[in-house]
């Protein structure tokens, strides 16, 4: 049973985005939307258009959409890499950098993204973790406004298109051993030491490894030497992969289809004959699957050292 309790306080953010700092003062009389996130995570980015809508539509009745930037890798802590990525997804809304996870320990949240919905009197009356359940959240929404209309109508491009959920058998696989799985290598994983890794000869589905010298962290693989690939078994329509490139940055990538370049099964990031560059530190569009969805295996190679993987997502 769902228990109300007031709204923390959003003291703690090391800096805002697009405001001031809110408070209380600010808040009272307003229906308030906090939306927890982080700027690499998928089920975020496919949920943004529907918290973007959401502000734009209700604003007028008195609704203040807050995000909440708390981030989930070290790189992500760098606030112009936060307001980067405001801008890149049009978000014109308050958001609060939380750093240092000060508010996400006041609200006891768990997840990204999430939502919590919050009335005029600053109780908070409902909340939902991850994506999905849009029409209940907007119905919350006019209900705390006191408003009944039409709901919005979304549809997410690119990135933030909806998942393809009946053909999506491969989980999220985390590169680094601090949550990484289905490591498949003949000699095992190296822990925090620079080690040369082959790649076996068939991979199973969901399954990874690593070909070239690579040093596997707590949350990420990092390349140490030119040309290292990762390979990966999927099945899903995307398949999306977290990059960083440090100061190492620009850093040319190929990705393989099966061996192939992906033609029009490439994804956001990737030309058609497989080619990308890894410049800035965010989640990386490799694959959209054209036509029918199968298991298929990804290579992706760096071309220099210095290159940063942290999470495969799939949708």
């Amino acid at each position: 049973m769902f228990t109300r309790r007031h709204m923390p306080s959003l003291d703690g953010a090391i800096g805002w985005v697009n405001s001031e700092p809110l408070g209380p003062d600010e808040l009272r009389g307003h229906v308030v939307l906090v939306n927890f996130w982080t700027l690499t995570c998928i089920n975020w980015l496919r949920q943004e258009p529907h918290v973007r809508a959401w502000s734009q539509a209700y604003r007028g009745d008195g609704l203040v959409v807050i995000g909440v930037h708390t981030p989930e890798f070290a790189f992500e802590h760098d606030i112009d890499r936060v307001r980067g990525a405001t801008g890149v997804r049009a978000i014109d809304y308050p958001v609060a950098v939380d750093s240092n996870y000060a508010i996400w320990s006041a609200f006891a949240n768990h997840y990204w993204p999430a939502l919590y919905f919050v009335d005029g009197d600053g109780l908070i009356r409902d909340h939902h973790f991850g994506e999905g359940r849009y029409e209940q959240s907007e119905r919350v929404i006019q209900s705390l406004l006191g408003i009944e209309r039409e709901l919005v109508s979304v549809q997410g491009v690119g990135v933030e298109a909806e998942a393809d959920w009946d053909n999506l058998r491969t989980p999220e696989t985390y590169l680094g051993y601090g949550r990484g799985e289905n490591f498949a290598s003949s000699s095992g994983a190296a822990l925090d030491q620079s080690s040369s890794y082959e790649l076996r000869e068939r991979l199973g589905l969901n399954e990874w490894g690593l070909s070239g010298s690579w040093t596997i962290g707590r949350e990420r693989v990092v390349l140490d030497q030119p040309s290292g690939r990762i390979a990966y078994r999927f099945h899903a329509r995307d398949v999306h992969l977290v990059l960083f490139a440090g100061s190492h940055n620009p850093i040319e990538f190929r990705v393989l289809l099966d061996g192939e370049a992906p033609g029009p099964s490439h994804g956001l990031d990737v030309d058609p004959d497989g080619h990308g560059v890894l410049r800035d530190g965010r989640l990386y569009q490799l694959v959209r699957q054209a036509g029918e969805v199968h298991d298929r295996l990804l290579e992706i190679e760096f071309l220099d050292s210095g290159a940063e993987a942290y999470v495969f997502t799939c949708g």
